[in-house]
């Protein structure tokens, strides 16, 4: 974007300014008409053009060039010179965005006056753009457990390239908080971060918002595909794209240009593709609903998003950072979690993961009377039923069982959720229960936990302690 194109049937005129910007340090590129400046567009967008109003042997004018940049990339600023300057053709430019007009012969000082002031213009237009985008959604990672540092080193690791990545992880568990990551500590941090929602667009539609189209009436509409340029395309839940669709997003990725629907022109673009899944695409593949040549272009670096079932020694801090976030921005009170509140955000079932304690906590905090901590009782709407106080609900399995085996049962689902609340630490899981580290090494091996499999969140502690 920072080249500058020079449209005039003239080639002396063309080759001039080209000379003299090239001398002042701009890098240039000349078209004679009307196609070979559209094909200069479409391959790559100027950070500026210079006009001629009036091109021989062209299809277009320059009025008719300028209204379809207009169109399709509003931000090129566009310079209009002409001969044949009236005050009529100069204010039909300005009408249709030209940023200035030069009637010819023009003083060389005058053009490059003009051409330093749109630059600018220019450029701020795209840093305002870019603060705006960038405010809409943080890419801010939260946790310290084992499974989150293992995500986090692993998203740290691909930022440092441009190859592309493919999330998969429960619904809620984070995926493009973990994509916005990528992209904001990535070399793409100032292009453009473009998400696809495929579930949300219509199959029949889903060509036309991706590559865009053209039409008579309405010219060049841009796609998801070309809004991205330079940037992150993120397509969230890719196993929702159409099968057709699959095909044209394969040959975009291998060609790396497409046409629009409608258009005859290539478009160019550079993209680095990001995707997330919920389901499994390898039976996808099998049952025929997602082609093998796309996933073997998008799995490139596979990254698992753990679910809050993963990393539940990060709900507290998740909780906290939810609070905070709440009061910033919608000015709701900012208060801190009970400590028993907090112990029952780390035993609850998460089966909506990040997605859905966001959700409770900003219920907790419209719906508190906003003093003190938040309490058990303002969560109690999202824990699972319980009978009268002193008592338990017990679930169907437990209640068919005799006493010893619901005892045990009881004991070692207890145990294994203390070890995932503290996230694998036998210390402090001992601490907590009130036994003693030997005492509980000890019942946890009488309840068969270290020899099975059945949550290996203690097997995972005892070796690390004893590393």
């Amino acid at each position: 974007m920072g080249d500058i194109l020079i449209v005039d049937d003239e080639r002396d005129i063309r080759e001039l300014i080209g000379d003299i910007l090239r001398d002042e340090g701009f890098e240039t590129r000349l078209a004679a008409n009307s196609d070979a400046c559209m094909a200069e567009i479409n391959a790559s967008p100027p950070g500026l053009m210079i006009l001629d109003i009036w091109l021989k042997d062209s299809h277009m004018d320059g009025i008719d060039i300028l209204k379809t940049v207009k169109r399709s990339n509003p931000d090129i600023p566009v310079v209009i010179i002409s001969g044949h300057g009236n005050i009529e053709i100069a204010v039909a430019a300005i009408k249709q965005g030209a940023y200035d007009f030069i009637e010819k012969p023009f003083n060389i000082d005058q053009l490059m006056v003009v051409i330093s002031r749109a630059m600018e213009a220019s450029r701020l237009r795209r840093e305002n753009s870019d603060l705006r985008r960038r405010d809409v959604i943080a890419a801010e990672m939260i946790g310290q457990s084992p499974a989150f540092r293992t995500l986090k080193s692993a998203l740290d690791k691909v930022t440092r390239s441009n190859g592309r990545v493919m999330l998969t992880g429960p619904a809620g568990a984070g995926k493009e908080v973990a994509a916005r990551y990528i992209h904001a500590n990535s070399a793409r941090a100032s292009g453009p971060f473009v998400t696809v929602a495929a579930a949300a667009i219509e199959p029949d539609r889903m060509e036309e918002v991706l590559f865009g189209r053209e039409t008579a009436g309405r010219g060049v509409e841009q796609g998801l595909l070309e809004q991205a340029h330079g940037g992150v395309i993120y397509f969230d839940e890719v196993a929702d794209m159409p099968p057709g669709t699959q095909s044209k997003i394969l040959r975009v990725l291998v060609e790396q240009h497409f046409t629009r629907a409608g258009g005859t022109d290539k478009v160019r673009v550079d993209l680095r593709v990001i995707s997330s899944t919920t389901r499994d695409l390898k039976a996808e593949i099998s049952a025929g609903r997602f082609r093998q040549e796309l996933y073997d272009r998008l799995n490139v670096v596979p990254v698992h998003v753990p679910g809050l079932e993963e990393r539940r020694e990060d709900i507290p801090l998740l909780a906290r950072h939810f609070a905070r976030m709440f009061n910033a921005t919608q000015g709701l009170a900012l208060r801190e979690l009970s400590e028993e509140a907090e112990a029952l955000l780390q035993t609850m079932a998460w089966p909506g993961n990040v997605r859905q304690l966001r959700n409770v906590i900003e219920r907790a905090l419209i719906l508190g009377d906003g003093s003190g901590p938040i309490s058990v009782s303002e969560l109690q709407s999202d824990a699972p039923a319980e009978a009268a106080p002193g008592r338990l609900v017990l679930g169907g399995s437990l209640a068919t069982l005799p006493l010893r085996e619901a005892r045990e049962l009881f004991e070692r689902e207890y145990l294994l959720t203390q070890i995932n609340r503290f996230g694998g630490n036998i210390s402090r899981t001992a601490s907590f229960v009130g036994m003693e580290r030997s005492a509980l090494h000890r019942k946890l091996k009488s309840l068969g936990v270290l020899s099975g499999h059945a949550n290996g969140a203690a097997e995972r502690a005892e070796g690390a302690e004893a590393g």
